[in-house]
């Protein structure tokens, strides 16, 4: 084999990751426009600005494709949280500094944001993106005695209803305070998941951390 061989398959390889990754953007672009799915193949491929036959050397259907689309974007926020909330050991402050931290990603990613917004409610109990990350979080504070719920998946259900309500209250009411509402749901989120109220009241109005 010539020593030009391995470039050339990684040349490959990375033209064909990049004619995906523009294929999903396309799609999350549609998402957060309108949330609508019934664009032509032909038009999702001129988007990405790929051809048609490209379409079908990743994905075998719409369907397929725009749920891709969601579970990037829904890795993308989750990861975002992570990021912010990596070293708070006390689970109570995990939990209300990713209900606040959330709301201000939502000002700086606007396109995740109303993918959300349109296809959230749908992801509550994936097993990717948000989802995931939540029931660690509420599984840690039951673990530590932090947290008191019958059952965290029905907990992880009301989590997910409460963030998706805040996308809804910004959007439908831009006067509201995203950062106020944020703070008094994760106060509200935390008596709910055991917490006594002035507790709940102090956590959930801890300092943040730095954000980018």
């Amino acid at each position: 084999m010539s020593a030009s061989a391995p470039p050339a398959r990684n040349r490959f390889e990375r033209r064909r990751a990049e004619t995906r990754q523009a294929l999903v953007r396309a799609a999350r672009q549609i998402l957060a426009e309108s949330g609508d799915t019934s664009a032509s193949i032909q038009a999702i491929a001129g988007r990405a600005d790929v051809g048609i036959g490209s379409f079908y050397n990743h994905f075998t259907s719409k369907a397929e494709l725009f749920g891709a689309a969601v579970a990037d974007a829904l890795h993308e926020y989750g990861q975002g949280i992570d990021e912010h909330v990596h070293g708070i050991q006390d689970p109570a402050e995990v939990m209300a500094a990713s209900f606040r931290i959330a709301a201000r990603l939502a000002r700086t990613r606007p396109e995740v944001t109303q993918i959300l917004r349109h296809r959230g409610l749908q992801h509550i109990h994936s097993e990717i993106g948000l989802a995931p990350r939540a029931l660690r979080d509420v599984e840690e504070g039951v673990a530590s005695g932090r947290f008191d719920v019958p059952d965290p998946l029905v907990a992880l259900s009301a989590l997910g209803g409460g963030q998706m309500a805040l996308l809804e209250l910004k959007s439908a009411c831009p006067d509201v305070s995203g950062d106020e509402a944020a703070t008094d749901m994760a106060e509200l989120i935390l008596c709910m998941l055991g917490l006594p109220r002035e507790e709940a009241r102090e956590v959930a109005r801890r300092p943040l951390p730095a954000l980018d």
